[in-house]
């Protein structure tokens, strides 16, 4: 099988923020191809800051640098603002973890999502309202043209992650950045979005980053996972039988398992994780 077409490469990309000495994201590297790639640890870990550090979304406060950030064979970080703007929500995509708070409440869905074909694909409002309620339909929403009426309060959390989905990959992005994408969802319906996402990524030909705290459910929908602690890549996995770092089984280990029922959750062992990741 041939490897995958590389869509993004980084290569010791940091992020630090003012008046502060330690590095959030501390000598990140890695490639994306057009497949899928896990981002997991803790709270804090730095995999929130990674994702929006690859879509130039941080605040000034936060200087981002990086040997290599490539994205399609060009560098970001030299790109203007103006620049970003023309390929966020068109070639490069971020899909938030809660869509209460990513959608605007004052704006009705069919508005929302028709507002990326007409920023993005330069055609008329009628044409843009019909790719909308098409693809509306592509992510499984019953009685589109009623939907389309509606705000964001008026339908569920799972529906509202799907029109999220909709507005990111209206476009067909290269790059799918999706930030806990399930995390805000009923665990009934959390396999639905993941298989939805799955399909419209492979149709697309694009190459998704996963953000998760769920180790288990990324390595079930992953084909490759970047195990991230205080700021670095402690280990890189296929399959969670291979983990070795301490960080990365004690992840393993503090999730509940009904395979194998236990008394007592393990917790990290930090004193013997922070050994083998000594800090300058």
């Amino acid at each position: 099988m041939p490897a995958p077409e590389t869509v993004l490469t980084v290569r010791n990309l940091t992020v630090r923020f003012a008046r502060s000495k330690i590095h959030a994201v501390d000598g990140v590297s890695f490639d994306l191809g057009t497949e899928r790639l896990g981002i997991v640890g803790e709270s804090g870990s730095g995999k929130s800051t990674l994702g929006r550090a690859i879509m130039r979304l941080l605040p000034s406060a936060a200087k981002v640098e990086a040997d290599q950030l490539d994205f399609d064979g060009a560098p970001l970080l030299t790109r203007s603002e103006r620049e970003m703007r023309s390929l966020r929500g068109n070639r490069m995509s971020l899909i938030m973890q809660d869509p209460r708070y990513s959608l605007n409440p004052v704006l009705t869905v069919g508005k929302q999502v028709a507002e990326a074909a007409l920023l993005h694909q330069k055609i008329g409002k009628k044409e843009a309202y019909a790719k909308a309620a098409e693809m509306l339909a592509r992510v499984r929403i019953s009685d589109v043209e009623r939907v389309m009426e509606l705000y964001p309060h008026q339908i569920s959390g799972g529906m509202g992650q799907r029109v999220m989905i909709a507005m990111m990959l209206l476009a067909k992005p290269r790059l799918v950045v999706a930030d806990e994408p399930t995390s805000a969802l009923d665990v009934s319906v959390r396999g639905d979005v993941l298989e939805l996402l799955d399909e419209l990524v492979r149709e697309n030909n694009s190459g998704l980053m996963l953000i998760s705290h769920d180790i288990r459910m990324v390595a079930a929908f992953c084909q490759r996972i970047l195990v991230m602690y205080k700021g670095r890549v402690v280990e890189t996995l296929t399959r969670l039988e291979d983990a070795q770092h301490p960080y990365t089984r004690g992840l393993i280990a503090a999730m509940p398992d009904p395979r194998k029922p236990v008394r007592r959750l393990q917790v990290l062992d930090r004193p013997a994780i922070d050994a083998l990741e000594p800090r300058p």
